[in-house]
């Protein structure tokens, strides 16, 4: 038993960094050579874990070098326009100027039911309010509204706005998130010295977030009221 579980411990670590080498995609998002290495790697590491006279070698060998395959895969499809067409394709042009193209439509292998699916995922429910679709290489849906049926936006009414980044949370569970604070330039001291001067301690923190005008959110693990004004960034 206890060989059976150092096995399946090895293999999943190393399949954790099999997937975190191949890069940050959802399932969804994988292009078709990505989705093949992910199932292989898959159905490689469980082969060790099943049958104890298998040595764990003999998974680790071939999980390491289908991912340095889909490492150099990916380097030469970013290198080679003609190969990523080849690997992933390309994206398809599936209504244009709000008319259905039955012939794309046909040569994907769509349904009228899949089409209206996907609309409906993107938040559409009326086809007559697309006026583009198209397919993407990894099978989702980017679709935009005709320009009667979008919402206004400031800029359309006249308003002016500020851009800003979006707040990003520094503090986590009484710790600082060094990569977040980088972002806003602020420092394990600067945090504290902020805590202190509202008479509260880092320990106290639940969650802390931060956008780059200083403006910050800040959840208590006891349950108090959320604090919510300006820090010195």
């Amino acid at each position: 038993m206890g060989i059976i579980l150092l096995r399946s411990l090895i293999l999943y670590l190393l399949v954790i960094f099999a997937v975190r080498l191949m890069g940050k995609r959802q399932l969804g998002e994988l292009q078709p050579s990505e989705l093949v290495i992910t199932i292989l790697v898959s159905n490689i590491a469980t082969l060790p874990i099943e049958d104890v006279n298998i040595p764990v070698i003999i998974g680790i060998t071939p999980i390491l070098a289908l991912v340095c395959f889909e490492v150099i895969m990916s380097w030469l499809i970013l290198k080679l326009p003609w190969l990523r067409k080849i690997v992933s394709g390309s994206p398809k042009v599936i209504i244009k100027d709000g008319v259905v193209d039955v012939h794309t439509l046909s040569e994907l292998r769509l349904s009228v039911d899949d089409l209206m699916t996907a609309v409906r995922g993107c938040g559409i429910f009326d086809l007559s309010e697309v006026q583009f679709a198209m397919v993407e290489t990894t099978g989702s849906f980017s679709v935009m509204k005709k320009q009667g049926m979008e919402n206004p936006t400031r800029e359309d009414m006249c308003i002016s706005a500020e851009c800003s980044d979006p707040p990003m949370l520094i503090v986590s569970d009484g710790k600082l998130l060094e990569h977040s604070g980088e972002v806003f330039n602020i420092g394990h001291r600067d945090v504290e010295k902020f805590l202190r001067s509202i008479s509260r301690g880092m320990e106290d923190v639940l969650m802390m977030a931060v956008d780059d005008s200083g403006k910050c959110y800040i959840a208590w693990k006891n349950g108090d009221k959320p604090f919510t004004g300006k820090m010195k960034v």
